[in-house]
C-alpha cells in the first residue's frame, strides 16, 4: 500500500522491526488543515490491512506535535453544511481511530498539543511528553463546547473537578503538570521524548501481538462506555461553529488577544 500518495499529509518510517512511525507535517506548527485532518481519520482502516504493523508511533515534524485544527478547516467548515457534516464525522474518526486500531498507539508530543492534536495524542494507547510541552484544549477560548475528546477523555483520566477547571477556564498543562495529573503516561526532558516514545514503542512491538491487542481492547471498553456521551459533546460543539462567539474567537486568535465574548 503507497501510504505516502495515499496520505500526502503525513510521512511514514520503520526506525524498528514492526514499529510504524508516523509524522504529520504541513502547515505551520502541524496544525491541521483539510487535508490533514482527513487523512488521520482515515489512516486507521487502512492501517488494519498492512502487514507487519505490531506498534504505531506518532509524532509532530520539527519538534511540535500540532497546533490543531487550522484556520483553513474551520473556514471550509463554515462554508457549508455538508463540509461541516464531514468534518464532524472525521473528528469522530480521528478520536476513536486510535483507540479502535488493534495495535499499541504510543504518541511522543514536543513543544505543544493543542485542540484536535491534543485530541490526537490523546487518544492514543501510551503517551510521552516532554516536561515543558504545552497541552491545551482551546475549544472554549475560540468560543465552541469542549467536544471530541474532552468529554469522552478527561473526566476518567484526571476526574471531573480537574476536567471542569481546565476545560471552562482554557487552562494549559506543562507535560509535568499533565502527568502528575494522570492525563499522560511519561513526562520526560524535552530533548529525550523522541528517544523514550520510541523505546516504548519497541517494547510493545516486541511483546505478545494477541495478548496486547486483546487487552488494550477490553481496556478501551471504559472508553466506549461514554462514547455516547462523546458524539453529544461532538454535536454541541459543532452548532458553535455556526454562532456568534467563534466570529470573536478567530478574530482573537488571529490577532493574538485575549477574546472578548
Amino acid at each position: 500500500m503507497d501510504l505516502e500518495g495515499r496520505y500526502p499529509s503525513l510521512s511514514f518510517t520503520w526506525p524498528r522491526p514492526g514499529v510504524l512511525e508516523i509524522t504529520l507535517k504541513g502547515e505551520k506548527l502541524n496544525a491541521l488543515g483539510p487535508e490533514a485532518h482527513r487523512d488521520l481519520a482515515r489512516i486507521w482502516q487502512d492501517l488494519r490491512e498492512l502487514e507487519g504493523i505490531r506498534a504505531v508511533l506518532l509524532r509532530g515534524e520539527g519538534g511540535v506535535f500540532s497546533a490543531g485544527g487550522s484556520f483553513a478547516l474551520i473556514e471550509e467548515m463554515r462554508s457549508s453544511h455538508q463540509a461541516l457534516m464531514r468534518v464532524f464525522w472525521e473528528a469522530r474518526e480521528l478520536v476513536l481511530g486510535p483507540m479502535d486500531f488493534p495495535r499499541p498507539v504510543v504518541a511522543a508530543v514536543e513543544g505543544v498539543a493543542v485542540g484536535a492534536g491534543l485530541a490526537l495524542a490523546l487518544a492514543s494507547d501510551v503517551v510521552v511528553v516532554g516536561k515543558k510541552a504545552r497541552l491545551l484544549d482551546g475549544h472554549l477560548r475560540l468560543g465552541v463546547a469542549a467536544g471530541d475528546h474532552a468529554v469522552l477523555l478527561w473526566p476518567l483520566l484526571v476526574g471531573m473537578a480537574k476536567a471542569k477547571y481546565h476545560l471552562f477556564l482554557n487552562e494549559p498543562l506543562t507535560g509535568e503538570e499533565a502527568e502528575r495529573l494522570g492525563l499522560v503516561a511519561l513526562a520526560v526532558e524535552d530533548e529525550k521524548v523522541y528517544e523514550k516514545a520510541l523505546e516504548v514503542a519497541t517494547r510493545l512491538a516486541e511483546g505478545p501481538k494477541e495478548a496486547l491487542s486483546l487487552t488494550k481492547h477490553a481496556l478501551n471498553n471504559w472508553f466506549r462506555t461514554f462514547v455516547p456521551h462523546f458524539e453529544v459533546s461532538l454535536a454541541l460543539e459543532f452548532l458553535g461553529f455556526q454562532g456568534e462567539a467563534l466570529e470573536e474567537g478567530l478574530r482573537a486568535l488571529k490577532e493574538k488577544r485575549k477574546p472578548q465574548f
